[in-house]
């Protein structure tokens, strides 16, 4: 036990160019300011605000968007903008752990990223409903919350490719050379935990494969506690049968990551109400910045949102 917590731990990673260059390609004219509100511990989090485009027929609802690993707020620009045209309201988070939202790489107790997305729907209340859409391992996050017992405060859940779990047949081997994950340390830290001692879940247990600008900028390492919780549970497959709000999944057709074709039989399986449609032309992050992507996203979110009538709360 004391071999697996010292040593461990996660291996650095060479950089994966099929992550890090399609950011440095991204345009982020218009980029809003971020903005700040405070969760329950007293920590100011940060978000964007994008309001609907003047021109857009104007919707009832309001998206929350969750970025993935390592990355914050600003890298779902792209489909912000998008989203906004479509007439929706937008709000892109900074997860704690990430971006301007306290310490990188860690969080105090399992359980505090759904507190503090709460935390959010008090601080900016709407009087329309809200939608929580995720992007790769946010929308792992997006699924778990959409499992819990405040499932109703959004009306429905987006998925993008979402990360679902390691034994996940939406998985390729090695997590696609993404992630460096410290078996033996989770392993360690998982026995202790179930013995509520949780003093060393501040721990790091994964890498991200960054290059230099990703180093300094983006969340290199995630703790024991901060990897926990932005995924779904463990038991992803019960996350799915016990989410009962509306939700849909897309994925990208070239995705470097996830096996796209692996999404419809998984959620299939679990909840045949989930539609799952894979999006031709795109990748796992070019889902998320390239121009028709995004079009097809925000299209596809908002045809759904036209035929759902759950109201949040």
């Amino acid at each position: 036990l004391a071999w697996a917590l010292a040593l461990g731990g996660p291996n650095p990673l060479p950089p994966l160019e099929s992550v890090n260059r399609p950011f440095t390609q991204i345009s982020l004219t218009g980029l809003p300011d971020l903005t700040h509100y405070t969760a329950r511990d007293g920590t100011a989090l940060a978000f964007r605000h994008y309001a609907p485009d003047a021109d857009a027929a104007p919707r009832r609802e309001r998206v929350v968007l969750v970025h993935g690993s390592s990355a914050s707020g600003r890298s779902m620009h792209a489909l912000a903008q998008a989203l906004a045209a479509a007439g929706f309201m937008v709000d892109a988070l900074d997860m704690r752990g990430h971006g301007d939202s306290g310490p990188h790489g860690d969080l105090a107790y399992i359980g505090q990223l759904k507190n503090d997305v709460v935390d959010f729907l008090q601080a900016r209340p709407i009087a329309g409903s809200n939608v929580l859409l995720g992007f790769s391992a946010g929308g792992g996050f997006v699924l778990r919350f959409a499992a819990s017992s405040q499932q109703t405060h959004f009306a429905r859940y987006v998925l993008l490719a979402p990360y679902l779990g390691y034994d996940a047949p939406t998985n390729r081997p090695a997590n696609g050379d993404w992630a460096s994950v410290g078996v033996p340390r989770i392993i360690a830290l998982r026995l202790l935990n179930a013995l509520s001692l949780t003093g060393l879940n501040h721990l790091h247990v994964i890498r991200f494969a960054l290059d230099d600008w990703g180093q300094a900028h983006l969340t290199p390492s995630y703790s024991y506690a901060l990897g926990a919780n932005f995924a779904p549970h463990a038991n992803w497959r019960a996350d799915i049968t016990q989410a009962h709000q509306p939700m849909q999944v897309l994925v990208g057709a070239d995705d470097e990551l996830f096996h796209p074709e692996q999404f419809a039989p998984v959620f299939a399986q679990a909840s045949p109400k989930v539609p799952v449609t894979v999006v031709p032309d795109a990748g796992h992050i070019t889902l998320t910045l390239q121009h028709q992507a995004v079009q097809t996203v925000a299209r596809l979110v908002a045809q759904a949102g036209a035929s759902t009538v759950a109201p949040s709360r």
